[in-house]
C-alpha cells in the first residue's frame, strides 16, 4: 500500500474545499504557518502543498492579503505565456513574498508561478540567497518622489519617510537588510547611503558621526518595521485585523487593568482614544530622533559645528 506524502494530503484537504464552495475565488486558504500548526508538518512540506495547488492554478498569492483561491486562470496563463528572464522572475518572487512572507519563497515555488522546472530558473538566478539580493536591489532601485528639500532636517526626515514606505510595501525588506555590521553589497541601497550622508556633510559633523546618524536613522526605521513583517503574519495566521484582535482581547486588558497592578499604565486608557498605529509611532520617533541630529549639530551649550566661511 502506497502511503500519500503529507503535502499531497494537505493540498487535497484544500482541494476538496476549494471543489465543495467552502472557499470561493478570492478567499484566502490557509498560510504556511497555519498549515504548520494545524497539520503539524515543517514549513518546506506547507509550502510544498500550497506550491503544487498554485501549480495547479487553484491558488495564487496576492500582495499584502496572502494566498487565495484562484480566478478562473487566466492570469495564470498570462503569465506562463511569458519568457523566463530574470527581470520576471524578481517580479514574481516579490508578489509572492509581498503576499505570503519570506518563509515562502524557494525556488521551487517561484518555478510554479511560470509552470517550468526549477532547473530552468537556476540558468537565470545561481540561488535563492542571490534572488532575494536582486529582489532587494529591484525595490531599492526606485528613488523619493519629487524635487529634494532644501535644509539638512527636511532631506533625512524625506528620505527615512521613503524608506518607512518601501518597508510598509515589502514586509520582508527591513529582516533582509536588517544587518548594520555585515551590510548586503547593494548598489542601489548605498544610494540611499549617499544621499543621507549628502545631506549631513557640511554641518561640521566628524565622519565618524555622520556614519553614526545614518545608521542610528536607518536602524530605528528597520526596527519598526519589523512590527509590520510580524503583524502581516499574523494577520495571515489568525484572519483578524490588529482591530478585530484588540476587540477579541480587551475584556483581558480590563481586568489586568482593573488589578491596581498598574496604577500609572491604567491612567493612560482612561477616556481618551489611544491608537497605537504603526504610522504615527514611526512618525514620532523620526522627529525625536531628528530633534537629536540638531542638538548633535549645535553641539554643547547650543554652539553650531557647522563651519562659518
Amino acid at each position: 500500500m502506497t502511503v500519500e506524502p503529507p503535502y499531497l494530503r494537505i493540498a487535497g484537504d484544500i482541494r476538496r474545499r476549494i471543489a465543495s464552495g467552502e472557499l470561493a475565488p478570492g478567499d484566502r486558504v490557509p498560510s504556511t504557518r497555519r498549515i504548520t500548526q494545524d497539520w503539524g508538518v515543517a514549513m518546506a512540506t506547507a509550502t510544498k502543498a500550497l506550491a503544487t495547488l498554485n501549480q495547479e492554478g487553484l491558488v495564487r498569492a496576492v500582495p499584502g492579503v496572502g494566498t487565495v483561491v484562484a480566478e478562473p486562470d487566466r492570469e495564470r496563463r498570462a503569465i506562463r505565456g511569458q519568457g523566463l528572464t530574470r527581470e520576471r522572475i524578481i517580479r514574481t518572487a516579490i508578489a509572492l513574498v509581498d503576499a505570503e512572507g519570506l518563509t515562502a519563497l524557494s525556488m521551487r515555488r517561484v518555478a510554479t508561478e511560470f509552470g517550468t522546472s526549477t532547473m530552468a530558473l537556476y540558468r537565470h538566478v545561481p540561488s535563492k540567497g542571490e534572488l532575494v539580493r536582486l529582489m532587494s536591489e529591484a525595490v531599492f532601485s526606485e528613488e523619493p518622489p519629487g524635487p529634494r528639500p532644501s535644509g539638512w532636517r527636511a532631506q533625512l526626515a524625506l528620505e527615512a519617510r521613503w524608506l518607512w514606505d518601501l518597508y510598509e510595501r515589502h514586509p520582508w525588506l527591513a529582516r533582509v537588510m536588517a544587518a548594520l555590521t555585515r551590510p548586503m553589497a547593494s548598489p542601489h541601497a548605498m544610494r540611499y547611503t549617499e544621499r543621507v550622508l549628502s545631506a549631513l556633510s557640511g554641518l561640521g559633523l566628524t565622519p565618524t558621526q555622520m556614519i553614526h546618524v545614518h545608521l542610528a536613522l536607518l536602524g530605528y526605521a528597520q526596527g519598526v518595521a519589523m512590527a509590520i513583517e510580524l503583524e502581516s503574519q499574523a494577520w495571515q495566521d489568525t484572519g483578524m485585523t490588529p482591530e478585530q484582535w484588540m476587540a477579541s482581547n480587551e475584556p483581558r486588558m480590563e481586568a489586568i487593568q482593573t488589578t491596581g497592578a498598574y496604577p500609572t499604565l491604567s491612567t493612560l486608557f482612561g477616556e481618551d482614544e489611544f491608537d497605537l498605529e504603526l504610522g504615527t509611532l514611526f512618525e514620532f520617533g523620526l522627529e525625536r530622533m531628528l530633534d537629536g541630529v540638531a542638538a548633535l549639530i549645535e553641539g554643547p551649550r547650543g554652539v553650531s559645528l557647522r563651519r562659518t566661511p
